[in-house]
């Protein structure tokens, strides 16, 4: 389980997918590996890929001790995520990017896809278990994914069947009553068909104690997962990959506390829960070696419930707030809750033709792509706000409101690419996309919209290759995100907003040797009629009254740079790190309730980074220890509250024999207090003066761990 030195000379960020290389000869006979990116248009070596990419392989997932890809994502540059919720869904790519959803219509521009399956906007299922790798690609994706790409796409791919039977067992335990275990397993079942099964489960407590119900799990989290992944290879011109997925994640969500603290007062708490079925089938054939065919098929049907307590206390917790006279008619009351109900079920196409090896155009110089592609989401919601508020003086009104809203979205799309060898050493990639969208909506408040608009988007791109270690490339992209239409009381004449478009110039070099591997890459984005959410609360005494609309800002900017690399600094050490710099800003930005020209826009911190070392040492020992840090940021486009910078530290030593591990780990060792997301509004009656409220990331977490490997 350790990194010999030809697999960490792969590596990219914590390392590429070693797994997954080829290897090709150079002119002295000595072979290089090549990392293979299976998240871009076409699987190809990372050195012929002229976009700004970061992949965490296998190896590292396990060193990492991560159960969620949220604990994974501080490890990459320029990516961030709103913690809203339990467990993060929303994520952040050089500073673009939703930081919640409440109400219908999603309308995503980071893409997540796990096993060639869509979940955009809901990828708090995300456990990291039996992952083969995770890549992100920062920047516009619009011909590989269109729409719901404009930040850039995150793709997790899982372990595939292999030759030979191989089989894996981990249990863990730690403080906060962490119980988790997981078990994968699989082989051949025939010369032709393999399989492979994965099972997770993670339990905790979810480090809060509520002090009015006696209870330490009102945050707790209650995670179950099963994937059963098939491959079939009738021939060699044949393959079809099959996965079936189960998650159910029922947590618990109870995080907001007046005092920004981890002890609770709610007496009705929330849920944060999903529960997913998922199926995916990626069939290949080459008829003959000018061409082959691909179809990628994914179908997801996913309960979700959103549910807190919106005044987080109880009635005797309130009731000193109020200070009521002596001859008060009555005792003063304040108590919400707010829910949400949401079914989604999206079904995903494509087909794809592309050149073989004798299928190049223009003299065997260029290699080519077409395909069509098809999304269909259907989202039902259903909403439940109950309150009450009474002074003591005036009685209050005790009442709930409900509503349901169905929503339904297709999108079409074609796309083409061409790569041309210009020369030996230089190589044009060209793409493009055309996307079109058909909307369908209707509410229980009798609105009912059809909007329907297309878009168009691509990239061109020169890679040039220097030597057999460094390469360099520049490129300009342009994404696409589409329109939309804002639900509930909005503002007169804000009902809808338009597509925006962003244009991305980048420049970037890489290189790959036997002991150390790096890239830089140096950006910058202009944003043409920018989306931009905000928030505002209608009536200042009803914490539940918050709306939340998207407007366009006439344009924003968003530049930096991104660096990513591995350094094996003899056969005991190596040395791993990235760093995200970023400047994003508004360039021009005014609305009835906030003013946002020249500010910076939200969760958008200006650097992220992260630094690791292992040792390994000839006995079996071995340790690790990795820094990530982030700068501050604004939580909002609806205020000026800021979460303060971070640094948070991992460890990990343990010893390791042929068939077993054992370790002793630590996640945030130092105990560092640090926010995920941030509100400024009135929740203290009976003023409801704003105020700033703060959910805390996790704290300091122990545990230990013990692996089994069967091959």
């Amino acid at each position: 389980m350790h990194l010999s030195l030809s697999r960490a000379a792969c590596s990219l960020l914590l390392g590429a997918s070693c797994d997954a290389i080829s290897q090709t000869e150079s002119t002295d006979g000595q072979s290089i590996d090549e990392i293979v990116v299976a998240g871009a248009l076409q699987e190809r070596p990372l050195s012929e890929l002229p976009v700004s990419i970061a992949v965490i392989d296998r190896q590292a997932i396990e060193d990492s001790t991560a159960t969620h890809f949220e604990q994974l994502s501080l490890r990459v540059a320029n990516l961030n995520f709103a913690g809203g919720s339990n467990r993060a869904r929303y994520f952040q790519i050089r500073g673009i990017g939703e930081r919640s959803q409440y109400e219908g219509a999603p309308n995503p521009s980071v893409g997540f896809i796990i096993d060639d399956v869509d979940f955009s906007a809901i990828g708090g299922v995300s456990s990291t278990w039996d992952l083969e790798r995770v890549e992100v690609l920062r920047g516009p994706q619009a011909t590989r994914y269109g729409a719901n790409a404009l930040a850039g796409l995150i793709y997790l791919q899982s372990v595939a069947p292999g030759e030979s039977f191989t089989s894996r067992l981990r249990v863990q335990g730690g403080n906060d009553d962490l119980q988790d275990i997981a078990l994968a397993f699989g082989g051949p079942i025939t010369d032709t068909l393999g399989y492979r099964i994965a099972a997770h489960s993670n339990q905790q407590n979810g480090f809060r104690d509520n002090a009015f119900l006696g209870r330490d799990d009102t945050n707790g989290r209650d995670e179950q997962s099963v994937r059963l992944r098939l491959r079939w290879a009738p021939s060699d011109r044949t393959t079809v990959d099959s996965t079936v997925w189960y998650a159910d994640f029922d947590n618990g969500y109870d995080a907001f506390v007046l005092d920004n603290g981890f002890t609770t007062f709610s007496d009705t708490p929330g849920r944060d829960a999903q529960r997913t079925r998922a199926i995916s089938l990626r069939a290949t054939h080459s008829p003959s070696a000018n061409y082959t065919l691909t179809s990628v098929s994914g179908y997801a049907n996913s309960d979700i419930t959103f549910s807190f307590d919106a005044d987080w206390g109880n009635q005797a917790y309130w009731v000193p707030f109020f200070a009521p006279a002596p001859d008060a008619p009555f005792d003063p009351e304040y108590g919400f809750f707010s829910q949400r109900d949401r079914i989604r079920e999206t079904v995903n196409q494509e087909v794809r033709i592309q050149s073989g090896e004798t299928g190049r155009w223009f003299n065997d110089t260029t290699d080519w792509i077409f395909g069509v592609y098809a999304l269909q989401l259907r989202e039902s919601l259903d909403t439940f706000d109950s309150g009450i508020f009474s002074d003591g003086t005036f009685p209050g009104e005790l009442g709930s409101d409900t509503s349901a809203s169905d929503y339904s979205a297709t999108s079409i799309a074609a796309f083409g690419e061409l790569n041309i060898a210009l020369t030996e050493r230089d190589t044009l990639s060209i793409g493009a996309r055309v996307e079109q969208r058909d909307i369908d909506y209707a509410d229980s408040f009798g609105l009912s919209l059809s909007p329907d608009e297309s878009a168009i988007g691509g990239h061109i791109r020169w890679l040039r290759t220097i030597n057999e270690s460094w390469s360099g490339f520049v490129g300009l992209s342009r994404g696409f995100r589409l329109g939309g239409f804002n639900l509930g009381e909005v503002p007169e004449g804000r009902r809808q907003f338009d597509a925006e478009f962003l244009y991305n110039l980048e420049a970037g070099f890489r290189f790959f040797g036997d002991r150390s591997s790096f890239g830089v890459t140096a950006f910058f984005a202009e944003r043409d009629d920018q989306q931009v959410d905000t928030s505002f609360q209608l009536d200042p005494n009803d914490p539940s009254t918050f709306v939340f609309f998207v407007d366009n800002a006439a344009s924003g900017r968003n530049l930096g740079l991104e660096l990513d690399g591995r350094w094996q600094l003899s056969e005991a050490w190596s040395l791993a790190g990235s760093l995200g710099l970023l400047d994003a800003e508004f360039d021009d930005f005014v609305s009835p309730e906030v003013d946002l020209s020249g500010r910076d826009q939200a969760h958008a911190p200006s650097y992220t980074a992260a630094l690791g070392v292992r040792w390994q040492g000839q006995r079996g020992w071995f340790a690790s220890a990795d820094v990530t840090a982030k700068d501050e940021f604004f939580f909002s486009n609806s205020h000026d509250r800021v979460a303060g910078s971070q640094q948070i530290v991992n460890a990990s030593f343990g010893f390791q024999a042929e068939q077993w591990q054992v370790s002793m780990w630590a996640r945030n060792l130092f105990d560092e207090r640090y926010a995920t997301r941030g509100f400024f509004f009135g929740n203290e009656p009976p003023d409801f003066a704003p105020t700033e409220y703060l959910r805390l990331g996790d704290p300091r977490q122990f545990g230990v761990s013990f692996e089994w490997a069967w091959e």
